[in-house]
């Protein structure tokens, strides 16, 4: 396992953080704390990960944004919620989107939907993803240290750790789309 996570550990979080993020994010600190990974590199590619989804589907939002939100109603609500956040907080929701559950997905879309200025977005995407990456992974990292207080000798419960992480992960993605969707009547 330590080869396989040296080897594609890096490229599991950039996929991972393009798509959604957290858990993946969390992981790799963990992983950093427990010497596989390097939690500076774990931050970056984190970083690049999360900002390149950001701004791809912020470009979508733009150019295919209403007919793709029209088809989607469990997007709509979301959007909803986001305009509604962004006409009173629009630097603010910019910033920290990412640390908000149930639209960190569709809230770049959204905004591309909504015309604020590409540019303007860009700067205050990196700065949220910025943060975002800082502090997420660093949580993971520490998460690690608080786990070693726990337990202990920890490299024995290291796998369990990482597939208890993956399983609550999974059951937090299908919950999350299960949750989504509507019957049709």
């Amino acid at each position: 396992m330590e080869q396989l996570v040296t080897d594609y550990g890096y490229l599991a979080i950039l996929i991972g953080t393009f798509l959604e993020g957290e858990v993946i994010l969390v992981i790799g600190g963990f992983l950093a704390h427990r010497g596989y990974l390097d939690l500076p590199v774990v931050i970056a590619v984190a970083f690049i990960g999360t900002l390149a989804g950001d701004q791809l589907y912020f470009y979508l939002g733009r150019t295919r944004g209403k007919r793709f939100i029209d088809k989607r109603p469990g997007w709509k609500a979301g959007s909803d919620r986001v305009f509604r956040l962004l006409e009173r907080h629009e630097v603010l929701l910019i910033l920290g989107f990412r640390f908000l559950y149930g639209i960190r997905t569709v809230t770049p879309f959204a905004l591309g939907l909504s015309g604020i200025a590409p540019l303007r977005y860009l700067v205050l995407n990196i700065c949220g993803a910025m943060v975002w990456a800082l502090v997420v992974g660093t949580l993971g990292y520490y998460f690690g240290y608080a786990l070693e207080i726990v337990i202990g000798e920890i490299k024995k419960y290291e796998l369990l750790v990482i597939g208890v992480l993956i399983v609550l992960a999974m059951i937090a993605w299908v919950g999350y789309r299960w949750r989504g969707r509507k019957p049709d009547v």
